[in-house]
């Protein structure tokens, strides 16, 4: 069973201090993909004329604008930082950057805009475009932090976490959160870009995850131990339901999410996809015609 974190202090718009260089701005924003909202991180000193970063804006929302605005009270803020480019985490970095002069850095964007079924709540903010284009492995120095930036594909293809150097932490954006399991949904999100990025997480032993979404991740081994024994089990299962006989997706669904709000269903069929789209790769798994959501598919 994964550790969920699910309970935590928090008051959408205020901005707490939750560690020594750290601060939180909870967006009014909750919802089945992004559970209490938003949370965009400020790094640095709490003191005038300190120099910040800025993780994750959050959505296009006016009152989240004000209250980071009110959070970072006079301190002057040198970098952005997106993780991805889901709507829930960027649209608000432009303007953000417009009003405190901020660079924005980020990977590139996808070419591709939609999901495979369509548009969910974690749709991609297609006007996205960085100042700075990272690739993973660049150092971003600042006023009393360092940042390394880690690619972490799998969720979105141009998903990037930040090492916080100075307090051994990783914000995680939606590759690892402590309240879900995260959605890897194709054709931008890869099962096996995913199971590789966890695996280049848990290789760096940090002391504490920040995901976008939830509450810090302050025990990050034995979590994210469980966290992909349980995508190798789901793995395990829907090879379960195509031995017990289910050829299709929405066969399968009812079965492998029985205990999952079904408002998140239409998003479980494509992290069960990609799955499939994983064992078909490595011939373990036959699709007729080929690998997507209506596809008929078969043990090897």
């Amino acid at each position: 069973m994964i550790p969920f974190v699910r309970e935590f202090d928090f008051v959408h718009g205020r901005r707490d201090q939750v560690s020594p260089l750290i601060q939180r701005v909870i967006a009014a924003n909750p919802g089945p993909f992004t559970y209490t909202g938003t949370g965009t991180y400020i790094i640095g000193r709490d003191e005038p004329g300190a120099a910040l970063a800025v993780i994750d804006p959050g959505p296009a929302d006016e009152m989240h604008l004000h209250a980071l605005m009110a959070a970072v009270n006079g301190r002057r803020v040198s970098h952005v930082l997106v993780t991805h480019t889901h709507s829930d985490h960027s649209p608000l970095a432009r303007p953000f950057a417009q009003r405190t002069g901020a660079t924005i850095l980020a990977a590139r964007p996808p070419a591709r805009e939609t999901h495979a079924s369509g548009r969910l709540d974690e749709e991609e903010d297609g006007a996205f475009q960085p100042d700075e284009l990272l690739t993973g492995g660049e150092r971003i120095v600042g006023d009393g932090w360092t940042f390394e930036a880690l690619a972490t594909p799998g969720h979105a293809s141009n998903h990037m976490a930040f090492v916080l150097e100075e307090e051994n932490a990783l914000f995680s954006g939606d590759h690892v959160m402590g309240w879900s399991t995260t959605v890897v949904a194709p054709p931008d999100g890869d099962m096996v870009a995913y199971m590789a990025s966890l695996d280049a997480v848990i290789a760096r032993d940090f002391a504490t995850l920040w995901p976008t979404h939830g509450a810090p991740i302050t025990e990050p081994a034995p979590f994210l131990a469980a966290y992909k024994a349980h995508r190798l089990g789901r793995e395990d299962q829907v090879l379960a339901r195509l031995a017990a006989g289910d050829q299709t997706i929405p066969a399968m669904i009812p079965t492998l999410y029985a205990a999952v709000d079904s408002r998140l269903w239409p998003a479980a069929s494509l992290s069960v996809l990609a799955h499939l789209i994983k064992l078909v790769g490595e011939g373990r798994v036959s699709a007729e015609p080929q690998a997507t959501l209506d596809a008929t598919y078969g043990l090897v």
